[in-house]
């Protein structure tokens, strides 16, 4: 790829927080849609359930804060299979806002926090 991404360009929202005009290509990156969320008021542009983590991976996780760091190596083994889908969410960075729409209650550690590094070509361990 060619230029850098500006990290300002990817925000991370939850699926349930309030959209914003500022929010640029809202993007849901989770597999299943977020319960109690409406499609109309969601406002999602693109949803990339293609790249969210596979089923089997997300159950293992299961948001447990314990194991982050195995689930974000292999998460972004999971990402060497879709490189061109994160060319695609690349390319949308590079030329204005995304915000990348996920359903976790814990903000810090889900598949969004990890796919924005991946994106912005910071380490880990084993991204793509």
């Amino acid at each position: 790829m060619g230029r850098k991404i500006i990290a300002e360009n990817i925000k991370l929202k939850r699926a349930y927080d309030e959209v914003h005009s500022g929010d640029g290509t809202r993007i849901l990156v989770d597999r299943l849609w977020p319960r109690g969320v409406r499609k109309v008021d969601a406002a999602i542009d693109l949803w990339a359930k293609d790249i969210a983590p596979s089923t089997g991976l997300r159950k293992w996780f299961g948001h447990n804060p314990d194991r982050w760091t195995e689930f974000r190596r292999r998460y972004s083994e999971e990402m060497r299979q879709h490189r061109e889908r994160l060319d695609e969410l690349r390319a949308l960075a590079q030329r204005g806002r995304i915000t990348l729409v996920f359903a976790a209650h814990d903000a810090a550690h889900n598949d969004a926090v990890v796919l924005r590094e991946i994106l912005l070509g910071r380490s880990t361990s084993g991204a793509p």
